[in-house]
């Protein structure tokens, strides 16, 4: 069995609480666990302690940072935990190695997992993929050796909720990706 790190990068904002946030990393949560896996989680924006969560990193095989995409990005908090917690001689190491190939988290595998008030048509036609368009945070990911995994994505969050049809692609997503 593998052991998960689910990180909850939300940040709140007047229009957004963050509570499909919470309730997907919550069903990922549950579906690891009943698939024997262990499973460790932060909130970001409950605050963290930068050595505990270095431990985490090293202690998972897998890591999933579920967050919305605020202007094609990550939220200014989840930066500033990748700021914080991924440090030079234990994420990296650049000192022998050409620019972004000192990674020293290899053989770990991460996940993205995002939410979007754009709707999915848009992606890839008006927009470009929704990969390339979280480029910068799978280049962090890169820079310190953890190997993607196929994305995951709800569309149309504020304008059109649609709950239990998220939580649906999540169960599939999860199923296709891990098993």
């Amino acid at each position: 069995m593998a052991n998960i790190l689910i990180i909850n990068g939300h940040q709140k904002t007047p229009f957004a609480t963050g509570r499909l946030n919470r309730t997907l990393a919550t069903e990922m949560k549950k579906y690891f666990t009943q698939k024997g896996h262990k499973v460790k989680t932060t909130a970001v924006e409950k605050g963290y302690d930068i050595g505990q969560e270095q431990k985490k990193f090293l202690w998972a095989d897998t890591i999933i940072f579920q967050y919305p995409a605020y202007w094609f990005g990550a939220p200014a908090k989840l930066k500033q935990y990748i700021q914080d917690v991924y440090a030079y001689g234990i994420f990296y190491q650049t000192a022998d190695k050409p620019y972004g190939q000192g990674g020293l988290l290899g053989g770990k595998t991460y996940m993205l997992s995002t939410t979007w008030n754009a709707p999915k048509e848009a992606f890839g036609s008006k927009l470009p993929t929704l990969d390339k368009a979280l480029v910068s945070m799978h280049q962090a990911q890169s820079f310190v050796g953890l190997k993607a995994l196929p994305s995951f994505s709800c569309h149309n969050v504020v304008k059109n909720p649609q709950v239990d049809e998220y939580l649906s692609d999540l169960q599939r997503h999860l199923k296709k990706v891990f098993g």
